[in-house]
């Protein structure tokens, strides 16, 4: 039997701070993370005893203003960036079309935005309709994947690239792309929704420009969580945003009849924070205070390799989709199958969740806090199972809800 770890000790701890159900095996915290034990005591006190006992007074009283940055930098730890920049406010889609805006006007000469055909839709949704409405000949460009680099050149404004790819969990080199896009005067935007507390992210470090995350899959911040933009110091005075909420004002309650930009980070808020969403989301990062992401990368390695070896022996029907080399990926493993929409939902009802992208790929996300080696074998035995007695072939297993 093996020898326990120090990791093993450190990841039980962690498992220790979640509300689980029995008999699940939970592989879809990157769609959307499970609830931290401690999330709905946070909740409850700010419904009872802030909005209820203090009323409009808990504002200030119970320090609800200051709650976005203060989230904010809490997960700035997560992805290497300074206290005061990063702020948490609205979602990852609207703030990524405030800092695409913002990027594509400091780099007003050029017209090419530049993205990758496996980035997530809304990426290229906003980029789609932001560019169509600016004036002059703004456009968004994709390549493949694998053809970013080469296609930088001095047409290019923005990189705007989500660092690992939602359906197969391919990553990209933020250091590398960076750079060259750096090199070619360019600007870059990073996509993190499956990489801040996944794996190691060092935005300062590898002098990236913008960022923008969500709070709801590897942070655990509850379903519709809000956002995080991230915005480089060299940066954050010299942008105009367009959407220039009094939020966002220098002086919210001087109301002003003129917008003028918050100094610093402050400037990316818009509209009345989501106050009991922060405190949700601030609750749920008190499980990593003190965690190194080194190990939990380290663990999610372990983790997503045992789950390609045992899935590769026992099914062999199933089609590896993410990348072989582990740090080429993400904390995920896809297999494809034609049939991969009702092989999914077999294995939900059989207390193994994970999810179905179209048009053919079985996700799994393995997430270190809480998935466990055992957890991975015990998976990967039930879809041999659901493979090898055709367990799939139901028509119960083929009818799809609004969300796959």
């Amino acid at each position: 039997m093996p020898t326990p770890t120090d990791d093993d000790a450190l990841f039980a701890g962690t498992r220790a701070m979640f509300a689980l159900p029995d008999g699940v095996i939970y592989l879809d915290g990157n769609s959307l993370g499970p609830l931290p034990s401690n999330v709905a005591a946070r909740v409850a006190r700010t419904v009872q005893a802030e909005w209820g006992a203090m009323l409009i007074r808990a504002w200030n009283d119970a320090g609800w203003m200051d709650l976005s940055g203060k989230v904010g930098d809490r997960i700035g730890r997560l992805i290497g960036a300074a206290a005061g920049t990063v702020m948490v406010a609205d979602t990852t889609s609207i703030n990524l079309f405030k800092v695409l805006d913002a990027a594509i006007h400091l780099n007003s000469e050029r017209s090419v935005v530049l993205s990758d055909t496996g980035n997530f839709p809304t990426d290229l949704y906003i980029a789609q309709g932001l560019t169509a409405r600016l004036p002059g000949r703004r456009m968004l460009r994709t390549v493949a994947p694998e053809d970013v680099m080469a296609a930088i050149d001095d047409t290019v404004a923005v990189v705007m690239l989500t660092e690992v790819d939602y359906r197969t969990g391919r990553r990209h080199d933020m250091r590398a792309i960076t750079g060259a896009a750096h090199d070619a005067g360019a600007l870059v935007i990073w996509d993190l929704a499956h990489s801040a507390g996944a794996l190691e992210v060092d935005l300062a470090g590898t002098g990236v420009d913008f960022a923008v995350g969500c709070g709801y899959k590897y942070l655990n911040g509850g379903p519709g969580a809000p956002a995080f933009v991230y915005v480089a110091p060299r940066h954050q005075d010299g942008i105009a945003p367009l959407l220039s909420g009094w939020i966002g004002h220098a002086a919210p309650f001087a109301f002003d009849p003129d917008y003028r930009p918050a100094p610093g980070i402050d400037r990316m808020r818009v509209g009345t924070p989501p106050v009991l969403s922060l405190e949700a989301l601030d609750a749920a990062l008190d499980v990593w205070d003190g965690i190194d992401l080194a190990r939990v990368r380290a663990r999610s390695i372990l983790l997503t390799e045992l789950f390609i070896a045992e899935v590769e022996a026992a099914c062999p029907a199933l089609t590896l989709a993410s990348p072989r080399d582990a740090q080429a990926r993400g904390s995920q493993v896809s297999f494809r199958h034609e049939e991969g929409f009702a092989i999914m939902q077999a294995l939900v009802a059989r207390g193994v969740i994970g999810d179905f992208r179209a048009p053919d790929v079985l996700r799994f996300g393995f997430a270190p806090l809480y998935v466990r080696p055992e957890d991975v074998k015990s998976a990967a035995a039930i879809l041999a199972e659901v493979m090898d007695g055709r367990l799939w072939d139901r028509s119960e297993y083929r009818l799809r809800g609004r969300v796959t």
